[in-house]
């Protein structure tokens, strides 16, 4: 990978990671238009750039993560559904990210649901700005959908927020909120096991040589493309984000719905045309 395809891949997963029109699906575009979706470490790649991503989002948001313990409490009970079921169905979600046509057809019918969700939940005259315990759950189990490849993380984590009577701005800002530590798990546990090639054990008995032999087998051209990737990703997600709660405030899920089935609708003309197209 060379470096100005590491800064294409930053760009896309920040314009696209916190916004309702699913990164899998842009980074599947992206790198296999750039023909190096087949190359493992653009694999790790597309998964260590996410902490550019998150930590752009506590950067923006840095007065609510000291605010108070209650608001890491109900971050807690939110990614409790995603991390249990996300280890029981393991096996399950891994064979799903093989099928690249899986991640158009929920691009495409995710696109189809934003298109009408602004409608089925129109903003009520008392909504909730600060989600309870139990709306923080329901949150975290729509989440659980995002572990269809093309869902959305983003997306089905906001109409959560929305059945539980939160405006749409306030949807919007706790599901950052949520990527946060439901990222930072997600991405750790790929960068330990598929990038370090290491053992989660390893970490917990502080096994050095492994630990050093897991680091030293990445180049230095490999760590110059992660650490300009994540500064990318780190960028561009902050202006995304401030670009999304603004426009989403205003205008809807409209425009992101029709978006969405216009890329999935790509991939799969993409795949009817023989192009060979790898999940990342």
């Amino acid at each position: 990978m060379s470096i100005w395809e590491a800064i294409i891949l930053a760009i896309v997963e920040g314009l696209t990671e916190f916004l309702p029109v699913s990164s899998t699906g842009h980074m599947v575009i992206a790198s296999s238009l750039m023909g190096i979706s087949a190359f493992e470490f653009t694999k790790m790649f597309t998964v260590t750039i996410q902490f550019g991503a998150i930590l752009s989002v506590v950067v923006l948001y840095w007065k609510r993560f000291i605010n108070s313990f209650d608001f890491y409490k109900k971050l807690l009970v939110a990614v409790v559904p995603a991390l249990a079921i996300g280890f029981v169905l393991k096996d399950v979600v891994d064979a799903m990210l093989e099928r690249v046509e899986v991640v158009a057809i929920s691009l495409v019918l995710g696109g189809i649901i934003l298109i009408f969700i602004d409608r089925w939940f129109r903003e009520k005259t008392n909504p909730v700005t600060t989600p309870s315990y139990k709306n923080a759950l329901v949150i975290g189990f729509f989440q659980c959908l995002a572990m269809i490849p093309g869902v959305s993380r983003s997306a089905s984590s906001i109409i959560g927020g929305m059945t539980q009577n939160m405006t749409r701005k306030a949807a919007a800002e706790f599901s950052f909120f949520m990527a946060v530590p439901t990222m930072l798990a997600a991405a750790g546990y790929k960068v330990v096991t598929d990038l370090l090639h290491l053992e989660i054990s390893d970490l917990l008995t502080f096994d050095l040589p492994k630990i050093e032999a897991g680091f030293n087998a990445i180049t230095p051209q490999e760590w110059q493309a992660l650490l300009i990737g994540n500064v990318v990703a780190f960028i561009v997600a902050m202006a995304a984000i401030k670009f999304f709660v603004g426009f989403l405030t205003k205008y809807g899920f409209k425009l992101f719905g029709y978006y969405r089935i216009i890329v999935g609708l790509v991939i799969l003309m993409l795949l009817a045309f023989g192009v060979d197209i790898q999940v990342v």
